[in-house]
């Protein structure tokens, strides 16, 4: 594919924060067998990450504003435009040395998103979305799977941190058990960004889950939508950004899991 010039500072900033990261998960992988752990190692990992995402796209785009994960929001001067930053999406994971994360990126135009990157540098998979011109893997076009039944789906989802709200948790224990007697089957990978960009690919036929940050879904917001997928609040609304609840599929899929989750009864 040929991507334009605002795609070109996207996915170069991304693949200097991922060359970074490929090396420090090497790193995170020697020190599992360390009593300490590599908490601080991967903290500070993450930070690194969101500095170099920070200073390449201001050298490309001065003036932007930014959202990120680790510093919060960033006035620019140009306040049209905004990026949505999550530099290490799937911490717990990269912490453990399991190879399922990735650096998110997105580009907000007046509130609306026109472009997005997700990219695992470990598999080496690199998503791209921009508004009106489709979604590629590895330059490759991607469509969202066909399929249009729930039993035929597999479907992911996010569960609540352990120390957060009890109740977001029993909600959360009501939906998967319901899901899971309703589907081929319900994945947890740990990694929003992932599991969205796998729903663009057709691995997964649906996602959804509650209390997110818009870091974690901006971009694969759009991925998703450029595949052909629905992608909504789990009211139905495209409130995903505000509420942090968010379904998405293909429009089949998206339907029967908006159908179905809206008929569990809140914890």
């Amino acid at each position: 594919m040929a991507r334009s010039a605002l795609l070109n500072v996207m996915v170069n900033a991304v693949l200097k924060a991922g060359r970074a990261l490929s090396r420090d998960f090497g790193e995170v992988e020697n020190l599992q067998v360390s009593l300490k752990g590599p908490g601080n190692f991967v903290s500070a990992a993450d930070h690194r990450a969101e500095d170099t995402l920070v200073a390449e796209l201001t050298k490309a785009r001065p003036g932007y504003s930014f959202l990120t994960e680790e510093t919060g929001v960033i006035e620019g001067t140009d306040r049209t435009h905004r990026w949505i930053i999550d530099p290490l999406d799937g911490t717990t994971n990269f912490l453990h040395g399991i190879p399922i994360f990735a650096i998110s990126v997105a580009l907000e135009r007046e509130g609306q998103l026109i472009a997005g990157v997700i990219y695992n540098p470990i598999l080496n998979e690199l998503y791209v979305a921009e508004n009106g011109q489709g979604a590629f893997l590895n330059d490759r076009r991607l469509r969202v799977a066909a399929r249009r039944l729930l039993p035929d789906a597999v479907v992911a989802t996010g569960a609540p941190n352990v120390a957060g709200d009890a109740q977001a948790r029993r909600r959360f224990t009501a939906e998967f058990g319901d899901l899971m007697g309703r589907t081929a089957a319900v994945r947890r990978c740990g990694a929003a960004a992932v599991d969205l960009a796998w729903v663009a690919s057709g691995r997964f036929d649906g996602f959804w889950e509650r209390g997110l940050k818009p870091w974690d879904m901006a971009a694969g917001i759009l991925i998703v939508r450029e595949a052909g997928g629905r992608v909504s609040g789990t009211g139905g609304k495209d409130d995903m950004l505000a509420t942090g609840n968010i379904i998405a599929g293909n429009e089949a899929i998206h339907g029967l899991l908006l159908t179905t989750l809206g008929a569990i009864p809140a914890a």
